[in-house]
């Protein structure tokens, strides 16, 4: 079978002559449609390259420092650390991935609320020296199991505090404090992060906010003996470039003002969704269905009739990839493999996982022709996950991913630089043969 499902070796179809990822997408479902009808995953390694061409276009000042949390697909990890990229790992299984890909320690940032104290051990093993601190107690414990680390201070911003019940960090009230408990310890502070959630109405107002109390941080760090060289401005983009030029209009003056270039100091981002969210789409079938309407014999003839609702069953839900619709996050209406595209009308449904939990609801209400059992729906931008996601809770023992990559992309990331074939020696090339 074609595709990857063994480590560390990742087969990868390599896309000719006009074939497109729908393509692909559809050979599969005719393979399963012949065994199990088990739901699969579509990834497109081209789109990371896309993504980091036009990251690198819009915000060349913007170093990009991957979080890992985001999706920690061996594979992906891979793809991005050949193309140069650093990494934020919130604990030592994703320190141990990314160091695994040959990333240097240096690239690497210990994030991570609450630290356990294997995890700063670990670090201060792997000579992992940058780790983000929240607060007196954080800065206590590294102290004392890594005293050679360099901190970035995690500032709360208004607009994260705005989203969450629970917001860490510290408040610019607070910062003289840490700081000066920092110094009385030997602890080395190099630098500031913070996170404006991609959900921030105000941008503007966000990021002035943000960067002038940033800079009074700077300004004491300084005036204490700090050397500080580094500004994380956390994430919270999405996959869309009108969003990222919306940030960076944003944010250009902003640093120009408070962070020139000439400063010398490093200004990081953490574009996680923006990379991965549209590389991966995810193929399910239905395996039930049930109609909520008294007429049922009227939409038999063809009439559309407004009060029928269908409730369809997947064999797949919130309990395996779909799993972050259950942290309050909206999942897209699926599109319908094309032979099921025929019918004109459309009706009102509901997407369920196989569960039969209340819980298990995929998509709240959409609108879509009516479906068959053993009819095909795929779910795009999925990329937002670790692939453990789509096996760990999944209702079959683990779903096939198939990596894929047009000739164009391919192409295009060896003009960019990276000797794919030392860099990515886990990645093997096969034709696809639609």
């Amino acid at each position: 079978m074609k595709g990857f499902v063994d480590k560390p070796s990742y087969i990868v179809e390599l896309l000719e002559g006009g074939v497109t990822l729908e393509d692909v997408i559809d050979g599969h479902i005719c393979e399963q449609a012949l065994v199990e009808k088990s739901a699969f995953v579509v990834g497109d390694l081209g789109a990371l390259m896309r993504q980091h061409v036009c990251w690198q276009s819009a915000v060349p000042r913007l170093q990009p420092y991957y979080p890992v949390k985001c999706n920690s697909s061996p594979a992906v990890i891979e793809v991005l650390a050949s193309l140069g990229l650093g990494f934020i790992c919130a604990n030592k299984t994703e320190v141990s991935l990314v160091l695994q890909h040959g990333v240097p320690p240096e690239s690497i940032i210990l994030s991570g609320v609450c630290k356990q104290l294997a995890h700063i051990k670990h670090a201060a093993k792997n000579n992992i020296q940058h780790l983000v601190c929240e607060n007196e107690a954080e800065l206590s414990k590294i102290s004392r199991l890594h005293p050679g680390a360099k901190l970035l201070l995690q500032l709360t911003t208004e607009a994260h505090a705005a989203e969450t019940s629970m917001a860490f960090g510290f408040s610019l009230k607070s910062c003289r404090h840490l700081l000066e408990a920092a110094k009385e310890l030997g602890v080395q502070v190099v630098g500031v992060t913070f996170h404006i959630p991609s959900s921030c109405q105000d941008l503007q107002q966000a990021y002035t906010h943000a960067l002038s109390d940033a800079r009074v941080v700077f300004d004491m760090g300084v005036d204490l003996g700090f050397n500080m060289n580094i500004l994380d401005i956390g994430g919270g983009f999405t996959g869309s470039e009108v969003q990222l030029k919306q940030v960076e209009s944003a944010v250009r003056p902003l640093l120009d003002a408070y962070f020139p270039p000439l400063s010398g100091v490093q200004v990081l981002a953490q574009p996680g969704s923006f990379y991965v969210a549209t590389a991966f789409s995810l193929a399910v079938n239905v395996i039930g269905k049930k109609v909520m309407n008294r007429h049922w014999d009227s939409l038999t003839q063809g009439v559309n009739n407004e009060d029928a609702e269908f409730l369809y069953y997947m064999n797949e839900g919130v309990y395996g990839p779909f799993s972050r619709k259950l942290l309050g996050n909206c999942i897209a209406a699926p599109s319908v493999h094309k032979h099921a595209l025929c019918a004109e009308e459309v009706f009102p449904c509901s997407l369920w996982g196989p569960s039969l939990d209340q819980l298990d609801q995929v998509v709240e209400r959409c609108l879509l022709p009516e479906l068959s059992v053993g009819d095909w729906l795929c779910f795009s931008n999925m990329g937002v996950c670790g692939l453990e996601e789509f096996s760990c809770l999944s209702s079959s023992p683990q779903l096939p991913v198939y990596y894929t990559v047009s000739t164009c992309d391919w192409y295009d990331m060896q003009g960019a630089g990276v000797a794919l074939d030392s860099a990515m020696k886990n990645f093997s090339m096969v034709r696809y043969s639609v």
